[in-house]
């Protein structure tokens, strides 16, 4: 198995999981849409760095998409200040605190969810 190559059933799936059409996935991968329509075809085979920006905006992981793994969730997140400023603001003061604050954070956080 080549594990550079999309997999593109995973993919489609993944689009259509969140409920977008190709149109939309191009907007929110910040490509043209002929450019998204060419690697949901196969008809060209995206980098590893258009990888990793497709499963950012279907909420994967690169290995996912790969087919390296079978578990969808993704391995990390990237928060743009441009695109989600307060989360980014967040995530900084998150990576400032000392390990104690964190834990903190985190219970409440969790807490909050319920």
């Amino acid at each position: 198995m080549n594990t550079t190559t999309l997999n593109i059933k995973r993919l489609i799936q993944c689009r259509e999981k969140l409920g977008i059409t190709k149109q939309e996935a191009a907007k929110r991968m910040e490509m043209s849409q002929p450019a998204y329509l060419r690697y949901e075809s196969g008809q060209r085979i995206p980098s590893i760095h258009v990888i990793y920006v497709m499963a950012d905006v279907l909420g994967t992981s690169a290995e996912y998409l790969l087919g390296q793994t079978d578990n969808h969730n993704p391995k990390r997140y990237v928060v743009d200040i441009e695109h989600d400023s307060i989360l980014f603001e967040m995530v900084k003061s998150y990576k400032e605190a000392d390990n104690d604050a964190k834990s903190r954070l985190l219970a409440y956080i969790k807490k909050f969810a319920e």
